[in-house]
């Protein structure tokens, strides 16, 4: 996905979080969408019942974690197979040896926010 495939999240507001994606963005049961929250590409992933984002970049091979494959807790890179834990972002399969950035995650109403910090 280019940079300007994805979609852009609001301003920042004044708890830090920002509105990065309507809820019905996302796909039904388990999937992911890729967004852009504050100029940073971010994978907003649905697993298990739970909402999780992470920095939407394989720490190995830098192509979009959100078009992966989302199982048990864990996204797998599409590139060269390098799995993440979806709720630290430690990885759990090689080739990757880096972990990537996890961020908070609120719903409210239809909006799904996103905290960098």
């Amino acid at each position: 996905m280019t940079e300007a495939q994805y979609r852009q999240g609001s301003t920042g507001s004044e708890d830090g979080y920002t509105r990065a994606c309507a809820l019905s963005d996302l796909p039904p049961g388990e999937g992911a969408i890729g967004v852009e929250v504050e100029g940073e590409p971010v994978a907003i992933i649905r697993a298990g019942g739970d909402l999780y984002a992470l920095r939407d970049a394989c720490s190995h091979a830098e192509v979009a974690l959100s078009e992966g494959e989302i199982y048990d807790h864990t996204v797998e890179c599409w590139l060269h197979g390098s799995c993440f834990d979806l709720r630290t972002g430690n990885p759990t399969g090689p080739p990757a040896t880096e972990p990537v950035a996890t961020y908070r995650v609120k719903i409210e109403g239809d909006g799904v926010f996103v905290s960098l910090g």
